[in-house]
């Protein structure tokens, strides 16, 4: 699977070894960002990675900053995103069921390194359930 990761400095560290992670397991990463643990803008990651999910680089996408909210905020401010923050492998795996989220948000801060890298292969590995599900999808996007 292609995968857009991107996060501020908040997030730089975590982001880091979900990347090794990724890679490991095969999966194609493209890093949009940051490079490094100074302090950045938050918005700008989350636009960027959004921006290139809608045009089709890669199949999902996952944002990092300190507490993932900044982030979550920003990302689902664009049409055709449905950015989840997660805390723990449930709510990783519902994200997918249930709402069919195309961006995992977590916090560097506040997310465990085996914690976030637990609920990023669940995120990975669940499908959408679709039926009732996707009525409320459509329910989302504003007309």
């Amino acid at each position: 699977m292609r995968i857009l990761i991107a996060c501020d400095h908040g997030g730089y560290v975590l982001k880091q070894l979900l990347m090794e992670q990724l890679q490991h397991h095969g999966h194609e990463v493209i890093d949009l960002g940051t490079d490094g643990p100074e302090s950045v803008d938050y918005p700008d990651y989350a636009h960027r990675l959004c921006r290139a999910l809608l045009d089709g680089m890669a199949d999902r996408g996952i944002l990092l900053c300190g507490t993932g909210i900044g982030v979550s905020i920003a990302a689902n401010r664009h049409a055709g995103i449905r950015a989840a923050l997660c805390h723990d492998e449930s709510t990783a795996r519902l994200s997918r069921q249930h709402n069919d989220a195309n961006v995992l948000v977590m916090g560097g801060r506040t997310t465990g390194p085996a914690t976030a890298q637990a609920m990023m292969m669940v995120w990975l590995a669940t499908a959408f359930e679709g039926g009732r599900h996707q009525r409320r999808l459509e329910l989302i996007e504003l007309k």
